[in-house]
């Protein structure tokens, strides 16, 4: 059951360790290090909130369940599409963005401390987010057990994301300094291993986020077909009439279109609804 929740805890996975991954950049090499672990020490108590709260959904409200699945699949679809649209449609703002945050890192001026203390505090809210449609996956996978399996699921799972995700996070963010070692030393083949890490450690960046993205639509349309029986009928009746390997693949390729529609259509319907509530807000 804890494989099976794992698996379809992917596309959350996914983004939550490019996300985590990107949270860090910007701190100073010898901080990189203590920022995650202090994420990782507020995501597992993100988790000892979330997992108890999801069993006391699970026996007091279980019809609640599934709701939340689906919330939490719409969610991932939204976020997947406002990604998309913020880097096609708003590339100058992201780049200016990114220019101010390069150089208010040259600014003697800056206090750093502030500065690490937000985006730990910022990625630590990113992972609530993530965590809670991680539990609430997990829960739909077990709801059917006794509380007392879904507990030790529910328990296992959040443990063992966190340390996979955390530890792959600070293999990542100190694969450039491995890299810059690497290719210091005498040895002709260690250094021209230490230089291919330094290539591939921001194409890995890339990767993660692309992959990420990609799989929060194939989780989200999952989660979201699953909970309309007539779209999922319809797309495996489609399905079993090709036979073969498209049977295979036309339902996963059917989803991810799926969360991108419904992605679209919320980004359409939530986007305005912020900038008013943002401009009254001013």
């Amino acid at each position: 059951m804890t494989k099976t929740a794992t698996k379809k805890t992917a596309g959350v996975l996914g983004d939550d360790l490019a996300l985590n991954a990107q949270q860090v950049t910007g701190v100073k090499p010898a901080r990189e290090l203590p920022v995650v672990w202090a994420v990782a020490k507020g995501s597992m108590l993100n988790k000892a909130i979330l997992v108890p709260a999801a069993l006391a959904i699970s026996y007091f409200v279980p019809w609640l369940v599934v709701p939340l699945l689906m919330l939490g699949g719409a969610f991932l679809c939204f976020e997947g599409f406002e990604k998309l649209a913020h880097k096609f449609l708003h590339r100058q703002e992201a780049e200016a963005h990114k220019k101010e945050l390069h150089e208010a890192l040259k600014n003697p001026g800056v206090d750093m401390k502030e500065l690490e203390r937000d985006k730990i505090k910022g990625a630590i809210r990113t992972d609530f987010i993530l965590s809670a449609e991680i539990i609430a996956i997990t829960l739909g996978t077990v709801a059917g057990e006794s509380i007392g399996m879904q507990f030790l699921v529910l328990a296992v799972v959040a443990i063992m994301i966190t340390v996979v995700v955390y530890g792959l996070v600070a293999g990542i963010v100190k694969l450039d300094d491995g890299g810059l070692y690497l290719s210091q030393q005498d040895n002709e083949a260690v250094q021209k291993v230490g230089r291919g890490i330094l290539w591939l450690a921001p194409y890995m960046m890339k990767t993660l986020s692309i992959v990420g993205t990609i799989a929060m639509f194939l989780v989200g349309g999952g989660i979201l077909t699953h909970g309309l029986p007539p779209v999922y009928e319809a797309i495996h009746h489609f399905a079993q009439g090709l036979g073969g390997v498209p049977e295979i693949i036309v339902p996963t390729l059917a989803n991810g279109v799926f969360g991108v529609i419904a992605g679209t259509l919320l980004v359409a319907v939530i986007t305005p609804l912020q900038k008013l509530w943002a401009a009254r807000s001013a």
